[in-house]
């Protein structure tokens, strides 16, 4: 069952304008069991509005569900299939998985390189590496220290 509150629903506003509180409505509405409920001290403008567009939704949804012998049911899916992946394989032992592709073969002035800017690069990338291990942004550092091992692959090509 999806509840929404809406607190103070009667205070004009950006969060409370008739578009937010039928999107907000619309949330729940998502959900079989979903309910909205707008707390406020008079109903405003907006709330009007929005009760009537969400009534008038429900009625073009129910006749169209009757006239198509449509029953709302709930999606059920077992626990399995919710951490499955596209083929099919369970997730729930993966941890995070990190990018394996390198980007610094997309460089075009990798073609116009020698080998002395190839050393200045590979300097520099350790440095920036370096840097961002100090500073404890160890996903910058390993992406870094695959970029310089990239570099060092292109150095033994040339």
């Amino acid at each position: 069952m999806a509840l929404v509150a809406i607190l103070d629903a009667d205070k004009e506003g950006f969060l409370r304008s008739n578009r937010s509180l039928v999107q907000t409505a619309g949330r729940a509405a998502r959900n079989i069991n979903g309910r909205v409920i707008m707390y406020a001290d008079k109903i405003t403008e907006s709330m009007r509005m929005t009760i009537e567009e969400t009534n008038r939704r429900r009625e073009k949804q129910i006749k169209y569900n009757t006239e198509n012998g449509i029953v709302p049911q709930q999606i059920k899916k077992s626990k399995t299939s919710v951490f499955a992946t596209a083929d099919g394989k369970s997730r729930k032992n993966m941890g995070y998985v990190e990018n394996t592709e390198t980007t610094i073969a997309a460089d075009p002035l990798i073609a116009y390189m020698n080998k002395e800017d190839f050393q200045k690069q590979i300097t520099n990338t350790k440095r920036k590496m370096e840097l961002a291990a100090r500073e404890l942004d160890f996903m910058e550092a390993a992406r870094l220290r695959d970029e310089m091992f990239e570099l060092e692959k292109l150095v033994a090509e040339k």
